[in-house]
């Protein structure tokens, strides 16, 4: 009799430890929710017409999380790396202005920095996404059409990673049916412990709404990426172009990478990069042509996709030394130095 008493007095226990971990979404959201920001951005935009002075300034919204006491916040690369003027918003009202710290555009994610030390806001806790899997349930929040502080709900779908020579994560996404909206990048996925898994990034959609198909860089790649190698922030807007896109644009190699956008806080303003100015579509894809087109960064060249994470390895390798970056303008190779931040 005693021995049962025992097991039974243990199987209580046990059962109100697992009550006591097990939280209801509600709980959980009431947790995390003040570490949630809203991002208000600004950034300068080229209408087009061919004249590079013609820009209108146009306002972003994006989501981010608080990561730190000292103000670093994680969001989507895409919703700040252009801007001009940043500004976090937190649950209770506060504004503060911001800096871009760390941008990775191929992974989608980047770290900024409030210009305030966030004394008593709400921090996150970062999760290990690895730990993950198809079937988990998972929460994200954010600002989706400027709903502040949204919650929506689901589970992990899939997941898509695609990795590197050291074995490590170059791009890694977590695929979710939770609903994503505009104005959602940028904001944290968490697994049902309360822990940043994730950052929203983009949906797959016929309509431009979601259609229960999105995805959000895990933390890993974005702790890896941003903390662990730390990739300084360009300030540019870029994609590359190879192939017959490369022959129309007179590039005198492979491929390059062709300048759509420069913010002037980033370093590729500050050595004198500049965006396209004229419309174009190409292969079905709009962009701005007539703006620099990388070519090489030292004897480095970059000609395909593969290249551009040469580069990026390269430019973390040589911080605080000078590189040569080489550039095609209007037809004509040229080349500035830059100390590497």
């Amino acid at each position: 009799m005693k021995h049962l008493l025992t097991i039974t007095l243990v199987l209580v226990i046990a059962l109100f430890v697992q009550a006591q971990d097990s939280k209801t979404i509600k709980e959980l959201y009431q947790e995390v929710n003040p570490s949630v920001v809203t991002i208000l951005s600004k950034e300068k935009v080229n209408l087009g017409g061919g004249d590079r002075y013609n820009t209108a300034t146009v306002e972003g919204l994006g989501s981010g999380v608080l990561i730190s006491s000292d103000g670093l916040i994680l969001t989507a690369a895409h919703v700040v790396q252009t801007a001009e003027v940043l500004k976090v918003k937190f649950a209770d009202g506060t504004i503060r202005e911001a800096t871009v710290v760390a941008s990775a555009p191929t992974a989608d994610v980047a770290l900024i920095k409030m210009d305030w030390e966030p004394v008593g806001q709400q921090v996150a806790k970062m999760g290990d996404s690895d730990g993950m899997e198809v079937g988990d349930q998972i929460f994200v929040v954010g600002s989706p059409h400027g709903l502040e502080h949204s919650l929506s709900v689901g589970y992990i779908s899939a997941r898509h990673s695609e990795g590197r020579m050291d074995g490590l994560k170059k791009l890694e996404y977590f695929q979710t049916d939770a609903a994503i909206n505009t104005g959602n990048s940028g904001g944290p996925m968490f697994n049902m412990q309360g822990e940043v898994i994730g950052l929203v990034s983009f949906i797959l959609s016929k309509s431009g709404g979601f259609e229960g198909i999105g995805f959000a860089a895990t933390s890993n790649v974005a702790k890896q990426t941003l903390m662990d190698e730390q990739i300084a922030w360009s300030g540019m807007d870029a994609l590359m172009v190879e192939g017959e896109v490369a022959k129309a644009l007179n590039v005198p190699q492979k491929g390059g990478v062709l300048i759509q956008s420069v913010s002037s806080k980033g370093w590729a303003s500050k050595i004198g990069l500049r965006g396209g100015a004229i419309k174009a579509q190409i292969e079905g894809t709009d962009l701005l042509i007539g703006g620099d087109i990388i070519l090489a960064v030292d004897d480095l060249v970059l000609s395909n996709e593969g290249d551009i994470e040469k580069a990026l390895a390269y430019l973390r390798e040589n911080s605080g030394s000078e590189v040569t970056i080489h550039y095609l303008r209007n037809g004509r190779k040229m080349s500035d130095k830059m100390n590497v931040p």
